[in-house]
């Protein structure tokens, strides 16, 4: 997590220091002017920024979150740039100004003191709420650079809490910092995080149809770089660097770094401070001084109107009649409000923001009536009511009738049955094709929607684009059943010879190498159940006549069973090895089921090898998952082709998921020798499952985009 969270880290402490320091300085002139009394003034104002950049941040996610897909790509990407230039910004005037801040400030403080309560507020209010402001736009293009908020989020908490403890530190004399330095440097790195985020925007701008180039590639490194080692993922998350840039990207991220860090360092250079006197403070150093021996001054006291009276007296003048006091506003009145204010504009904006749900559009699905009333939508995220109105389920997809794009579906259409159908409409050509259960695909009358921007599409897929990735993974299985031929044969000699100890090594073999052709779901029919089942559900369980294959003969290898018992189940074991070879070639194979198995391994992965539901003695479950994992590889290699042109970045993120998930199974590995899954340290254990989840998680989309969908 911490590649997500140094950025934010890095711009809280620097963002939270810049503040800190103002308020230290406010704080410490009104202690030196005796005005005590006003400091709760400051307070109210430093109160109000940080529940202006709250409700900011709040308005910034929840009206993100109402936009779809492609307009959330367009504002993310319009919002990363405003943030580059922010920051950018603020290392330019925070170099410029550290060493004549104090100066500054205190001038400000000093003019508001002989004004009212209100200018006092809004000085500290100002000086903080731009920082506020600031953090609360970076915070949230890094997270969603990051995909997640908790690193981020945490980064920035740590990085604030840190420069709190720092101001502490310089207003007591505690610490001495130069903050020249300190900021010249944060500021160097800022700008070389700003480029990256920089670069992200750019690239949801191009995601977003804002820019083009959107699949014009500088480079794509993603099958040669792993993207899941360590050093990558600290490269993405803290320069935000990917395997796969557009040339936009690369010209954006290496113009901002050349010409921002060129004028930096020079402008570095003009300002150095001059050599001083030994023993002379710079002015930032003595107001860091003076702010401390405020803290021992006494306040001041004002004359008393009794005083006033009685000198009145003594001069023979009549006595002054008193001035009815002032009715006193309640001390919390102001605090409340300047929290409340900013959060109820924040709600009325998010509210207002939020796009209103138009009257969702009633179209007929069936052989005859299909599409009927359906008229040209307005751009934007709509819904449509799709009402059966024949006699046969059907499914029905919003199309592009030149490409068969699909834009949304519904699968299963009752007769006489409704049910929402929802999708985002842009500029372009759309009409409805149904596909009743029996009979030929009908497609309606095609519609024109002018502007409105661009939208995702799955690109449709035929039996005759899955047809060369299927022969590849057939192949790829036939020859993993030749060699598992021969293993189980080696193994049923092994036991039969009494070597039980060699057998129990090449059960691991002949095992992982079954493991690895990807069989779930009933891949090979009959033969998993004989070759690889269970003992569960069997009346006597794993001393069952019926339990047979793999776990049986691991059973007994590992509870000391003889040779002679187990004669039989490995023989039998090979025998159905070699019956699943010959009938392979000859199985029914459904096309439409080869990408479902990409996700369909790994959720057999999950539900019994990273529980111990199918340990039967050997403690190598998760063996077993790492040969799960090859065999997931395997079928990503032969339907990458097509899944690149229709999801480009998906790969790169799933591609990091499989090897997060290879690590921590490898480190499970000793030689020979597995972690057995029950003697997994729960850290570890959780982390497996998590990356497990959440590879299986980013797979989901596979089976949706390479589904064959029925075309007129």
């Amino acid at each position: 997590m911490w590649d997500d969270a140094f950025p934010s880290f890095l711009i809280g402490l620097r963002e939270g220091l810049e503040a800190g320091l103002i308020v230290s300085i406010l704080v410490a002139t009104l202690v030196r002017a005796g005005a005590r009394s006003r400091l709760p003034q400051v307070w109210t104002g430093v109160l109000a920024a940080i529940a202006l950049a709250l409700s900011f941040g709040a308005v910034l996610t929840f009206t993100a979150a109402s936009l779809s897909a492609t307009a959330q790509e367009a504002f993310g990407g319009t919002l990363s740039v405003i943030a580059v230039a922010f920051v950018t910004a603020m290392v330019f005037w925070m170099r410029r100004s550290a060493p004549s801040l104090s100066g500054e400030i205190k001038d400000k403080v000093t003019g508001a003191l002989g004004m009212g309560a209100g200018v006092l507020v809004a000085t500290s209010f100002l000086a903080v709420g731009r920082e506020g402001l600031e953090t609360a736009l970076f915070l949230w293009t890094t997270a969603q650079a990051a995909g997640e908020s908790a690193g981020p989020l945490t980064g920035a908490a740590i990085g604030l809490v840190l420069a709190a403890a720092l101001c502490w530190g310089l207003y007591r004399r505690v610490l001495r910092i130069n903050l020249t330095k300190f900021f010249t440097a944060t500021g160097a790195v800022l700008i070389v995080i700003a480029a990256g985020v920089l670069g992200y925007g750019l690239r949801d701008l191009q995601e977003g149809g804002v820019l083009p180039g959107r699949t014009s590639y500088a480079f794509d490194l993603s099958g040669s770089v792993d993207a899941g080692a360590w050093y990558s993922t600290l490269v993405q998350g803290v320069l935000n660097l990917t395997p796969a840039m557009t040339v936009l990207q690369v010209l954006g991220y290496g113009g901002y770094l050349a010409v921002v860090m060129t004028l930096f360092v020079r402008g570095v250079r003009d300002t150095a401070p001059r050599r001083v006197p030994t023993g002379v403070p710079t002015r930032v150093g003595t107001e860091t001084a003076e702010s401390a021996e405020a803290t021992d001054a006494t306040d001041a006291t004002d004359a008393t109107d009794a005083s006033a009276a009685t000198e009145a007296g003594a001069a023979g003048l009549p006595a002054a009649q008193p001035t009815p006091a002032p009715r006193r506003r309640p001390a919390w009145l102001v605090p409340v409000a300047v929290v409340t204010v900013p959060a109820l504009i924040a709600g009325g904006a998010i509210v207002l923001g939020r796009p209103k749900p138009a009257a969702a559009e009633t179209v007929a699905v069936s052989d005859k009536e299909c599409g009927k009333g359906f008229s040209a939508p307005k751009p934007g995220r709509q819904t449509f009511q799709m009402h059966n109105t024949g006699d046969k389920t059907s499914e029905v997809y919003l199309v592009d009738p030149a490409t068969n794009a699909v834009y949304g579906e519904v699968e299963g259409l009752a007769p006489g049955t409704t049910r929402a159908l929802v999708a985002t409409v842009a500029g372009g050509t759309y009409a409805w094709r149904c596909v009743p259960s029996s009979g030929p695909a009908v497609t309606s009358k095609a519609v024109r929607v002018s502007g409105g921007g661009t939208t995702q599409a799955v690109v449709p897929v035929s039996e005759q684009d899955l047809s060369g990735p299927l022969r590849q993974y057939r192949s790829y299985v036939d020859k993993g059943l030749a060699t598992l031929v021969g293993q189980t044969r080696t193994l049923a000699a092994d036991i039969k010879g009494g070597h039980l100890g060699k057998a129990r090594a090449d059960w691991l073999t002949a095992h992982l190498t079954y493991s690895s052709l990807g069989a779930a779901y009933g891949t090979f029919e009959d033969f998993d159940q004989k070759i690889n089942g269970r003992a569960d559900g069997l009346p006597d369980g794993v001393h069952d006549k019926d339990f047979a294959g793999f776990h049986r003969v691991e059973y007994g290898l590992w509870h000391g069973e003889s040779a002679a018992s187990l004669t039989a189940p490995a023989q039998q074991l090979a025998t159905e090895v070699e019956g699943l070879r010959q009938a392979f070639p000859h199985q029914d194979f459904d096309p439409s089921d080869l990408p479902l198995r990409a996700h369909e391994i790994l959720e057999n992965t999950l539900q019994f090898e990273l529980t111990g539901d199918t340990d039967e003695g050997s403690g190598t479950n998760l063996a077993t998952a790492d040969a799960n994992l090859a065999g997931t590889r395997e079928l990503l290699t032969v339907l990458r082709p097509l899944l690149t042109t229709r999801a480009p970045h998906l790969l790169p993120t799933v591609d990091a998921d499989i090897a997060r998930l290879q690590t921590l199974l490898d480190a499970a590995r000793h030689g020979g020798t597995w972690t057995p899954v029950a003697q997994l340290g729960a850290t570890v254990r959780a982390q497996v499952n998590g990356a497990t989840g959440q590879l299986l998680e980013d797979l989901s989309p596979v089976p949706d985009l390479l589904e064959i969908r029925k075309s007129a």
